[in-house]
């Protein structure tokens, strides 16, 4: 996945993100999305649609921090609707498309797998290392933040390696690899076609791998930051402080999402050290996340981004028509 950058002067080239799905990629500009599927007889399938973004009706959310948020939100929400559209098309099935009451349990249950393995169970093993140990690792110390990074980090690396075993998921890694060549050569100005693309790296410093790994490093210091100032102790109970823990832990995600997506803006605007150092682990999970792919799914990129910016400007003409 690749994060959507907001476009800010009028003339600006049209700023596009992405993500691979089963057998396709789906490419998306600020108002558009396109997925492209490859079926099982060779032919493609393709679905575009208008991209519905909150910040279209509330400019207040393109502020700095709040804007983060929001791009995470509708990669969530239209990501897997892209996802469900390329399993169905990938397996030859007839399309039928998610009811609000079926996107919005499927998005919860994806956040409340994620709050679970990211938030709370390094939180527990973070307490149980403590007690393994003999050692007093209290919340306001910020070896419990190290530790539960550390944590973090290695159940989210680990989850990419048990899942790269997977026959069908290396496919998609290809189609990540094949989704940043694309991109790299668009933004470079070069002529969309598989040569052109081919030679590009597979990996791309807005890539959703790199700001996901960056939420989880951000947080131990935003974490180390703030608990020193919470309550030690909430009405005696262990139990019911380390609950309070946890939702301050999530509810601080937010801003920490806000913030993360802040730092890969600069780093794609500005050429800085510190900031590559910041985005440097990021660049090396996605040896992980993306493989080198072939024409074929380099071809079904292109086909994707070709047709988002067809669409984008399609629009934009509308817009300034009317």
């Amino acid at each position: 996945m690749l994060v959507q950058s907001q476009s800010d002067p009028e003339n600006e080239p049209i700023k596009v993100g992405g993500q691979a799905v089963i057998e396709g990629i789906m490419m998306r500009a600020p108002k558009t999305f396109t997925v492209v599927v490859r079926r099982p007889d060779g032919d493609l399938s393709i679905r575009e649609d208008r991209w519905y973004s909150p910040m279209e009706k509330w400019p207040m959310l393109k502020k700095p921090f709040s804007r983060g948020c929001i791009v995470l939100y509708e990669a969530l929400f239209n990501g897997i609707q892209a996802l469900t559209y390329s399993a169905q098309e990938a397996m030859g099935e007839e399309e039928e498309k998610l009811s609000p009451f079926a996107l919005g349990a499927t998005i919860a249950l994806a956040l409340g797998g994620a709050i679970l393995l990211f938030v709370v169970v390094p939180h527990l093993a973070t307490l149980g290392v403590g007690a393994l140990l003999g050692a007093d690792i209290g919340v306001r110390s910020v070896w419990f933040h190290v530790i539960d990074g550390v944590i973090k980090v290695s159940v989210f690396v680990g989850y990419i390696l048990l899942i790269s075993l997977m026959k069908d998921i290396r496919r998609v890694f290809q189609y990540h690899g094949a989704e940043h060549k694309s991109i790299h050569a668009y933004e470079q100005g070069e002529e969309l076609t598989v040569e052109n693309a081919r030679k590009y790296p597979t990996l791309h410093r807005r890539c959703g791998t790199a700001f996901l790994l960056l939420v989880l490093v951000l947080s131990i210091f935003i974490f180390s930051a703030v608990f020193p100032f919470l309550p030690k102790d909430l009405l005696g109970n262990k139990i019911f402080t380390n609950a309070f823990y946890i939702l301050v832990k999530i509810a601080l995600l937010l801003p920490i999402a806000g913030t993360s997506y802040e730092i890969i803006r600069l780093g794609e605007k500005y050429n800085n050290p510190i900031l590559r150092g910041f985005l440097l682990p990021g660049l090396w999970l996605q040896k992980l996340t993306t493989r080198e792919p072939s024409d074929d799914q380099i071809e079904v990129a292109l086909i994707a981004l070709k047709k988002t910016l067809e669409k984008e400007e399609m629009r934009a003409q509308l817009e300034s028509a009317a």
